[in-house]
């Protein structure tokens, strides 16, 4: 998902794929790994300017920071530095660590891309951040899914309109604020460029590549493949030259395949940053309807994990999972295509109260009952050889944002809810369980 990220059909391309397979080999992870634990995406409150933080959300944050090895949560939304979101300046504390992303499968704008490891580093706004900028860059945001259009079209808008729909006259706009649900034209088209943006990079076309939306069958156009390496080859020229360690595949929505394709042709020649080689895979995850066993939810977010798995016991450079999107869609279904109409399913968030999961025979304790179930899980998959699949998680701290449900951690009032105390809980769990880890491994 994304709800910050503003392109058009240009800008916009596609980001690339993920891990595969090259050279075999096992490795004991050494206690020196970076594991970056817990984080957030989305605008957190109790946060001012000089970094300063309430009580409670201090609460929170000191919560999920143990979860890492650096003492810090993670922090990332869709670009390379904190902005404002909605009019909501996204502020931070010396707590955190801002993992950057080049959204698109265009080359970064190196004018733009900040030090590596820099605390206090300007953000979009111009303003000095307390926080520290991470040595890991990320790659482009759902290239594997076509997605959709933001705002009043959710779900029914799944591509921009081309030159020939807008001279017909044929292409309504989106609107990203847009209260009362509104259509595409008879073709799923629509202006998403004008007041809206779109899920992912999957949505837009890409100069140098000859489909009108290439990257979700990238691996069949072997031209279009040339363009999105070379871009991202520069991407990662970009990022090392600033410092930056670590890549991660494009962040899939759902395709891990696509994240292996990556690997495979990003990690012929080298296995590290300088020949723009990801050592993680960048994937995301959402469950449905409030019925992550009757949707096979559960069973999804393990196969992914188990993807990486096979990975990174293949390969020793492939060093875990970056998991950076997880949360609850508000509609029935759809593994193929994580992209739907909300308050289409079983439970529609409409109907309750605080636009949340109710209490139901899968979940008890409602969207409560899911973090803690995912965050089990995260900290119980590990390689044969006892290292951790997953190196980074991130919940979706959005309210109906992509076509979720209310998924903040905070109710309106700054006090921390049900759903942030059992993140707390789990990312305490799993902080727990790596330090045994560690222990055991020096």
């Amino acid at each position: 998902m994304n709800r910050a990220k503003t392109c058009n059909a240009v800008s916009c391309g596609l980001g690339l794929v993920a891990a595969l397979a090259l050279h075999p080999s096992n490795v004991n992870a050494g206690a020196d790994e970076p594991h970056w634990g817990c984080g957030l995406v989305g605008t957190l409150p109790g946060i001012s300017a000089d970094g300063s933080a309430t009580a409670e959300t201090q609460r929170l944050i000191d919560g999920i920071k143990g979860s890492s090895s650096f003492n810090k949560a993670t922090y990332w939304n869709w670009n390379l530095a904190p902005e404002t979101a909605d009019g909501a300046p996204q502020y931070l504390t010396k707590d955190f660590i801002f993992m950057p992303e080049q959204w698109g499968a265009t080359t970064v704008n190196a004018s733009y891309v900040r030090e590596a490891n820099e605390a206090g580093f300007l953000d979009g706004n111009g303003v000095k951040s307390p926080a520290t900028m991470a040595d890991i860059f990320l790659g482009s945001n759902e290239p594997d899914i076509y997605g959709s259009c933001m705002g009043d079209m959710f779900g029914k808008c799944t591509k921009p309109c081309p030159q020939a729909s807008v001279d017909a006259g044929d292409c309504p706009a989106a609107h990203l604020d847009g209260k009362t649900p509104a259509q595409p034209n008879s073709k799923g088209e629509c202006n998403c460029w004008q007041y809206s943006h779109s899920t992912g990079t999957g949505f837009w076309p890409l100069e140098g590549c000859s489909e009108e939306q290439p990257l979700p069958k990238l691996w069949k156009d072997p031209s279009c493949v040339d363009v999105v390496m070379s871009n991202w080859k520069k991407t990662a020229a970009i990022a090392k030259s600033q410092g930056y360690k670590y890549l991660t595949t494009p962040l899939v929505a759902e395709n891990l395949d696509y994240a292996a394709n990556f690997v495979e042709k990003a990690c012929a020649e080298c296995q590290d940053i300088s020949c723009g080689c990801p050592q993680y895979v960048g994937f995301h995850f959402y469950a449905y309807d409030c019925q992550p066993v009757k949707e096979g939810s559960y069973d999804t977010f393990q196969s992914r994990m188990n993807a990486v798995k096979d990975l990174m016991e293949k390969h020793s450079f492939i060093k875990g999972a970056i998991v950076n999107e997880v949360g609850m869609l508000n509609c029935a279904g759809e593994n193929d295509n994580p992209i739907c109409v909300p308050n289409s399913g079983k439970y529609p968030a409409k109907n309750d109260p605080k636009h949340q999961c109710p209490s139901n025979d899968e979940l008890p304790n409602g969207l409560a009952t899911f973090v803690e179930k995912i965050m089990e899980m995260v900290a119980q998959t590990k390689t044969q050889d006892g290292r951790s699949v997953v190196k980074a998680f991130s919940w979706f701290n959005e309210n109906m944002a992509g076509g979720t449900y209310n998924l903040r951690l905070f109710d309106d009032d700054g006090k921390i809810n049900e759903v942030g105390e059992a993140y707390i809980k789990g990312c305490t769990s799993w902080g727990e369980s790596q330090k045994k880890m560690v222990q055991l491994q020096v």
